[in-house]
């Protein structure tokens, strides 16, 4: 049972930091970010938490798979940064 409540603590955490951090722009100008740094660091918050959930269950297989998936995000993400980075230069920003 405190495993399981482990896991929601976790997936609630999650949810409502992606709430915050969407919602502290509304009235701003849109972000300037590309898709490769959203599917990133999407892949990998989903990565972190399936981490999490296989050392929460001793699931050796799920915790594997969840750091791969974390990491291959944090790849992505960082390819999409340099691309903004190009871009902005390019830009003169």
């Amino acid at each position: 049972m405190k495993q399981i409540i482990s896991l929601l603590a976790v997936v609630a955490l999650a949810s409502s930091a992606f709430g915050v951090y969407a919602g502290e722009n509304k009235d701003e100008a849109p972000l300037n970010i590309n898709k490769d740094q959203i599917e990133g660091r999407v892949d990998e918050t989903k990565g972190a938490i399936k981490e999490l959930t296989g050392k929460v269950l001793d699931d050796k297989g799920m915790e594997i798979e969840g750091n791969i998936e974390k990491n291959v995000g944090k790849a992505q993400a960082g390819f999409g940064d340099l691309k903004k980075d190009a871009k902005d230069l390019q830009e003169g920003k």
